[in-house]
């Protein structure tokens, strides 16, 4: 506090202490929501949108932070040998601008959203949840180990506290403890990735780490704990058990946040570690982080495309996004490890661009299943339908993040998977011929996964918002309020804005990709002007603007075609239906019809239980199960074990005074034994 009171006097405010600030209103916003318990009106009209505010500033003060120098503070808070440091470089701001953004638009929103006696009290809730923005911008902002691991165990807390927001429901406190569980196990791993990146110096600040050149055996095993502990938070497989259960139990705000945000910090973290803290790159780590990414975004898409829960289904998406992600930053070790710097930055580049716009279209996606729930009190796909007729504006609202999710131009989405497979194109060029023949298969790989992920979202936007309503009370439904169409159209902005001005995003991200990479895009994309050519535009080009002015062209020629033929004539008439014109709901594709030709093509992914009707049944029904293989091969395995071990250890306790003296007098028996040796 001492410098920046300093820096206060002096008038050399920079961005990290500017950033701090708003670090520290959120907490004191946090603080009066509980000084504000119980009214809802303050918590929801006043601290929320105020939240939403600093979201914004933190976000604007990111953003010139890219293309700055580091920054550094050390505050007087921690051990007394190690207080915390903080450092804001490219990279940390990048992600600040992620956190900002995306928290500014899921605020506003959750000012409309939350509800009186839903659960926890509405003060405690804003406590908990800007604690959770406080905590993620501390983990990126963190450059030593102790703070870090603070912050990464805050992060934790603050967003299972969120999750079991409703914790009178059991499956809602079963969804928060295996979060707990599988956070731990992934702080574990990072916190033994940090003493091993600290080389036996007792430093374990960042610099220090940065100074060390380890062993390649010694930097292989920081890699890989690195790759279990910030796995785990990011949903990889085998580790995603955590998340189709936790992002449903959440109050919707809550997994848009985790999803959209606290996932990528498991990015940051591992980005920081393979990039920044390790000097040099090990080819095999690409290859088993493009291994394990590709697994993870093929089995996330599959289990969402057969989903009937529409949170679900959004859940298994962020897996597989998460995937793809990590498939590009796999990409990127392999060719910085063979020195093709420029290649290195493209696959970067589609990584971080990734980032941002799943960042975008997912917490979009989140927060409209939040105004379908709200309005209809349901979460299955099969109970919905026809809700564009009595939602209209949140139905033509998620159009636009479906279509960015599915990966259609002019969206942000198509963008960094375009970017990705860019990538893959010019990997011919390997020096390793097992590389170069199995790389192809990986490309693949992508294009199935973003053709299903086309798949899904169809489904999705089609049995929520499209057909027949399904129930009768569907057509008490009501359309968002004005604050929640605030927060959702921020977050509009941010996928088409991503879509149309690639050039200039890609450009204000090159000092990121420099950093980590030492190479980057931006000069190559400045040639092009505002067409995309990420090596030249012989190559390969991409025009948003000339897209749109073709789309626009094709529906201007259609419409003068009408008006010229048919003269203006309109008639309406009931959708043709295959020549049978008295469908009802019943009649319509489900989720369960919809997802079956996947269930069919891709059955070993799954374990299916069929339950059929019986012939007493007053209103048979056929139903099936899709579950896990994961939980019957790993999870529940290693619960039954820990019940063994916990049943022996209890027979310690028999509640008898001369047993336990005996326990006791064994005890020091043993001890003496010991010391005599």
């Amino acid at each position: 506090m001492t410098e920046l009171w300093g820096l206060t006097q002096a008038g050399l405010w920079r961005q990290l202490d500017w950033m701090l600030l708003v670090v520290g209103a959120w907490l004191l916003i946090g603080l009066a929501g509980v000084a504000a318990l119980r009214r809802f009106t303050l918590v929801s009209h006043v601290l929320f949108p105020a939240g939403g505010v600093l979201g914004l500033a933190l976000f604007g003060l990111a953003l010139p932070a890219v293309f700055g120098g580091p920054q550094t503070v050390v505050l007087p808070v921690g051990l007394p040998t190690l207080p915390f440091h903080l450092r804001l470089d490219s990279l940390a701001a990048f992600f600040l601008m992620v956190i900002g953004a995306v928290g500014a638009g899921v605020s506003v929103f959750a000012a409309g959203y939350f509800r009186k006696a839903e659960g926890t009290p509405p003060g405690l809730l804003c406590l908990e949840y800007h604690v959770f923005l406080a905590a993620m911008t501390l983990v990126v902002l963190a450059d030593d180990a102790y703070a870090f691991m603070v912050m990464w165990e805050t992060m934790a807390l603050s967003s299972y506290f969120l999750v079991t927001a409703n914790h009178r429901v059991p499956e809602v406190r079963r969804a928060g403890y295996l979060y707990l569980t599988m956070a731990h196990i992934g702080a574990v791993a990072i916190l033994l990735c940090f003493g091993v990146l600290q080389a036996n110096t007792g430093d374990y600040t960042f610099a220090n780490m940065r100074a060390q050149h380890l062993s390649a055996f010694w930097a292989s095993i920081a890699f890989l704990l690195a790759l279990l502990g910030f796995g785990a938070k990011a949903g990889l497989l085998p580790l995603h058990v955590w998340l189709p259960e936790a992002h449903p139990a959440a109050p919707s705000p809550v997994s848009a946040l985790m999803s959209a945000v606290m996932l990528k910090t498991a990015i940051y973290g591992l980005l920081r570690v393979s990039f920044d803290l390790l000097h040099s790159q090990v080819w095999w780590w690409g290859v088993l982080l493009l291994a394990i990414g590709l697994a993870t975004a093929l089995f996330g898409v599959v289990f969402a495309a057969v989903q009937v829960d529409m949170k679900r289904l959004l859940a298994y998406s962020s897996i597989e996004n998460i995937g793809l992600i990590l498939a590009s930053v796999g990409l990127a070790l392999v060719f910085t490890a063979y020195d093709m710097r420029a290649l290195a930055a493209l696959a970067l580049t589609a990584a971080l661009y990734h980032v941002a716009s799943h960042a975008f279209f997912k917490s979009l996606l989140f927060l409209s299943t939040g105004c379908v729930l709200h309005a209809t009190a349901q979460r299955s796909l099969g109970k919905l339908g026809c809700l564009i007729r009595y939602m209209p504006w949140v139905a033509w609202v998620t159009l636009l993040g479906v279509l960015t999710s599915a990966g259609l131009p002019p969206f942000g989405g198509f963008v960094s998977e375009w970017l990705l497979l860019q990538s893959f194109l010019f990997t011919p060029g390997l020096p390793h011929s097992l590389l170069n023949m199995l790389v192809p298969l990986a490309a693949a790989l992508v294009a199935l996964v973003a053709a299903l992920a086309g798949y899904t979202m169809v489904k999705f936007f089609g049995v929520i918002f499209l057909g027949q309503p399904r129930e009768d009370k569907l057509a008490q439904a009501h359309d968002a309020g004005l604050w929640e169409r605030i927060g959702m159209l921020w977050l509009v902005v941010g996928c088409v804005g991503l879509g149309l001005a690639p050039v200039q995003f890609i450009q204000s991200i090159d000092p990121v990709t420099q950093q980590l990479v030492a190479a980057g895009l931006g000069r190559t994309v400045a040639t092009g002007g505002w067409l995309l050519a990420p090596i030249s535009v012989e190559r390969a080009s991409y025009g948003p603007v000339i897209f749109l002015l073709g789309v626009a062209a094709s529906f201007g020629l259609a419409w003068l075609m009408v008006r010229l033929l048919y003269h203006g004539r309109l008639r309406r008439a009931p959708a043709w239906d295959c020549g049978y014109p008295w469908q009802n709901a019943r009649m319509q594709d489900t989720a369960e019809g919809f997802g079956q030709p996947i269930r069919q093509i891709f059955e070993p992914f799954f374990v299916m239980r069929r339950e059929l009707p019986t012939p007493f049944d007053a209103r048979p029904r056929y139903r099936v199960v899709v579950e896990d293989h994961f939980w019957r091969w790993i999870y529940l395995p290693l619960v039954g074990l820990a019940d063994r071990i916990a049943r022996l250890v209890g027979l310690l306790q028999q509640g008898r005074i001369s047993v336990y003296l005996l326990y006791s007098f064994a005890t020091l028996i043993t001890v003496l034994m010991v010391v005599r040796r």
